[in-house]
């Protein structure tokens, strides 16, 4: 590793535990986890975070390799810095702009795998920094009545109080992820796990750009202890893309149900995301069928034509004591028709939990486990196996296809209240659904700052 390349990656990400405000962000992603009593924030708000990744493979089992393969002995660094600004306009209206400096490399440019192991890479890797304006919305609350809550401030939030009761729409630039399918164990590759199936139910083919933001419109209904939401988002020019469409010819509708509840007097939610993707997209077994006419390699960019995709799945997270916390995510989507803005998975099953330090004198600091099961339907199979490749995977050949399975492990340790340090280990069987390859055990370290 180039030492002076390094230093300026690490120096950067501790610019950011210089406190401008002493808010602590929980969730890159502006989601608080815990309701604690806040002032009111002033007119405007300046939030921040930096977080570098190094994570790296060592070598496995690799008989073959085709175009979107991960490859073994390899080493690659990933650094982002943040910013968070916002300034209120009129009662319960507020305006969020979130200029970034991203660069760096995902492992084999962030392919090989449908569950990648870091959700900190990008689909578009570069070797100098460059600026992003990732996200820029409006968002208005309207109060509908009912007891005062606290809401923190933290990033893309003021700080303040609002009625339990209250309606919240956010119009503009963001993630898809910043409103649907939020868990508090297992959403935040900043603080949390890294892996893409683990953060985000990796059949939920969100409507994202390259980087993983889209332009659109949500409306979150809370009355009591359920929330309903509602959106409707940009997909991208092509699947994967780096543009996004700009008048939703090709888009995404999003809506899910959450009910949050108590067991035990413990905090827990259940949410159900449905999403409905409508654009231009191929299907798999006409890719096929043009290949075996013509004599040649499948792809499904060649038998593109307006149609849909759905999904649904299932978000689960409980509480069972002050120390620990369980999660799970099970989902389904169309396995007929290529997936669009994610990842390559038409099945999926997650579960894990996350454990404090208290136990061992350590209460800032978090254990986390998760085991992922992803699979792809029988066309899917087919598709891979004949020579194509889909958003992140394939191997050019899929003799023996099976499950992808996943296990992370991290450890994240906060000596500060504005830094902490993750070492993350995953252990990946059956990579981009081939039994031929692997399993691949990865290693990382990631270095987090915030204000």
């Amino acid at each position: 590793m180039n030492f002076h390349r390094f230093s300026w990656k690490v120096a950067l990400v501790c610019i950011a535990f210089s406190p401008l405000t002493f808010a602590d962000i929980a969730h890159a992603d502006g989601t608080p986890t815990a309701d604690v009593k806040t002032a009111e924030d002033g007119p405007f708000a300046v939030h921040g975070q930096a977080t570098f990744v190094i994570q790296g493979a060592p070598g496995f089992p690799s008989p073959y390799e085709g175009p979107n393969s991960l490859t073994p002995h390899q080493r690659k660094e990933t650094i982002d810095a943040t910013l968070y600004l916002g300034a209120r306009l009129w009662n319960g209206a507020e305006i969020w702009a979130n200029p970034e400096i991203d660069q760096g490399f995902g492992l084999s440019n962030t392919l090989g795998a449908a569950g990648f192991p870091s959700a900190e890479a990008y689909k578009i890797g570069k070797k100098a920094p460059y600026f992003r304006l990732q996200r820029a919305f409006v968002r208005q609350t309207v109060e509908l009545g009912g007891d005062q809550e606290n809401v923190e401030g933290i990033a893309n939030q003021f700080g303040g109080t609002r009625a339990s009761n209250h309606i919240v729409l956010t119009v503009g630039k963001f993630a898809v992820g910043d409103v649907f399918d939020t868990n508090r164990y297992a959403h935040d590759p900043r603080g949390d796990f890294l892996n893409w199936a683990v953060v985000d139910a990796g059949t939920f083919d969100y409507a994202a750009d390259a980087w993983g933001y889209s332009s659109g419109v949500a409306a979150e209904w809370t009355q009591s202890a359920w929330t309903f939401r509602v959106g409707v988002f940009n997909l991208s020019k092509v699947p994967n893309g780096e543009a996004l469409e700009t008048g939703f010819s090709q888009r995404q509708i999003d809506g899910e149900v959450e009910h949050c509840h108590k067991i035990a007097g413990r905090d827990g939610a259940v949410r159900v995301t449905v999403f409905r993707n409508s654009g231009r997209f191929g299907r798999f077994d006409d890719a096929l069928t043009l290949a075996a006419q013509t004599n040649s390699i499948p792809d499904t960019a060649l038998v593109r034509s307006r149609k849909s995709r759905a999904g649904v799945h299932l978000n689960v997270e409980q509480a069972i004591s002050d120390d620990v916390g369980l999660f799970l995510r099970a989902g389904y989507a169309d396995g007929s028709v290529e997936p669009y803005d994610f990842t390559d998975i038409d099945r999926t099953i997650e579960a894990g939990a996350a454990i404090t330090g208290k136990g061992w004198g350590r209460e800032t600091d978090t254990i986390g486990i998760a085991a992922v099961v992803n699979g792809i339907s029988d066309a899917h199979k087919r598709y891979l196996a004949a020579g194509g490749i889909g958003l992140l995977v394939g191997d050019g050949l899929l003799p023996n296809p099976g499950t992808e399975q996943i296990v992370e492990i991290y450890y994240r340790w906060k000596p500060v209240k504005l830094a902490d340090f993750t070492l993350d280990y995953q252990h990946i069987a059956n990579p981009g659904y081939n039994r031929d390859r692997g399993p691949v055990n990865i290693f990382a370290v990631r270095v987090h700052g915030q204000f």
